[in-house]
């Protein structure tokens, strides 16, 4: 599929509510990237696909022998002997560590209100705030429930292991090996890019860009659509670093939803799908791969309504299109 026709592609699925979105494909035919309301340059908030990308920053340390099985958050990073520090790393990679969504001490409710009537950014936090909240959290029993707070604590304990920041770990073992111009996650407003998008709600409404240091891991990567098709081939050929985080290693939802490091797999119509979906304030994404196929298919907008279903529907007409 050309440029042109994706972007027409994406223009028909979408609707005209996603002023601002970009798409890539990629297939054995090759990689293709289109977008519209924004130059092909422009870098994206992808959301919870940072949780991807830190599942495959585990798998990699795992590989170099810098965390095991059982390595916890309290040998990496400074908890004292609170609950949490007995967590392991592992345990939060498929969402059984029983750490919450956020803590108390974050007041989410406050939060969310804030996001929704003023457009403000929920995660501000230093990597200091956000341990001292964590410090106050009494792990639950240890059953599928989906935290930001630990894919945060997971981040930055990697880089503990690793002697850099997320920042640092993110560019040196993801960006650079790929080759990956703009992949990175901005501590505060002052860091982001001048190409850097601003997202809006499903009425159009600006939202205050989702920074922060404590947030990287979980949710604060930013990336161009050409970039994300580079992960996404290097994914599918298994070039990227830890992309033993792809495997499902847990059963998530029921055995036809299954977990890797953060990535979920399941089974749509006798093929198993790989993919992460991502949402901030004013932005909605979605990475799927057919293994199998060998075809991909990112989706980015810069509009926070859910791109999902539509990423689903485009990975399987690329997977049928590659069998004909």
């Amino acid at each position: 599929m050309s440029g042109a026709t994706l972007a027409e592609e994406l223009v028909a699925r979408l609707g005209p509510r996603h002023r601002v979105a970009a798409v890539a494909t990629v297939s054995s035919a090759g990689t293709s990237v289109a977008s519209v309301g924004a130059p092909a340059d422009a870098d994206f908030e992808i959301g919870s696909i940072s949780k991807g990308i830190t599942g495959l920053l585990h798998a990699d340390a795992r590989e170099r022998g810098e965390v095991g099985q059982s390595t916890t958050l309290g040998e990496l990073l400074p908890l004292g002997g609170t609950p949490v520090a007995g967590v392991t790393l592992t345990s939060i990679t498929t969402h059984r560590s029983g750490l919450p969504s956020l803590p108390a001490a974050a007041s989410p409710l406050r939060r969310s209100l804030a996001l929704w009537l003023h457009g403000t950014n929920p995660y501000g936090e230093t990597l200091d705030q956000v341990l001292t909240q964590a410090r106050g959290v009494r792990p639950g029993p240890p059953r599928p429930r989906y935290s930001n707070l630990g894919f945060q604590l997971l981040g930055h304990a990697l880089a503990s292991a690793a002697g850099t920041t997320f920042q640092g770990l993110l560019r040196d073992r993801i960006a650079t090996p790929l080759g990956l111009d703009v992949c990175y996650a901005p501590a505060t407003p002052t860091d982001l890019r001048p190409d850097a998008l601003t997202g809006t709600t499903r009425w159009g409404r600006k939202r205050e860009p989702w920074t922060g240091e404590a947030l990287g891991p979980a949710g604060g990567i930013r990336a161009r659509i050409g970039d994300m098709a580079r992960l996404a081939a290097a994914l599918l050929d298994g070039s990227a670093p830890g992309a033993a985080a792809l495997d499902p290693v847990e059963d998530f939802t029921g055995r036809v939803v299954r977990v890797g490091a953060a990535w979920i797999t399941i089974q749509r119509d006798g093929r198993a799908i790989t993919w992460h979906n991502g949402g901030t304030g004013g932005f909605r994404t979605w990475l799927g791969l057919d293994r199998a196929a060998g075809t991909a298919v990112v989706l980015l907008s810069a509009t926070a309504i859910s791109v999902d279903r539509h990423g689903f529907a485009l990975l399987e007409q690329l997977t049928g299109e590659q069998g004909r």
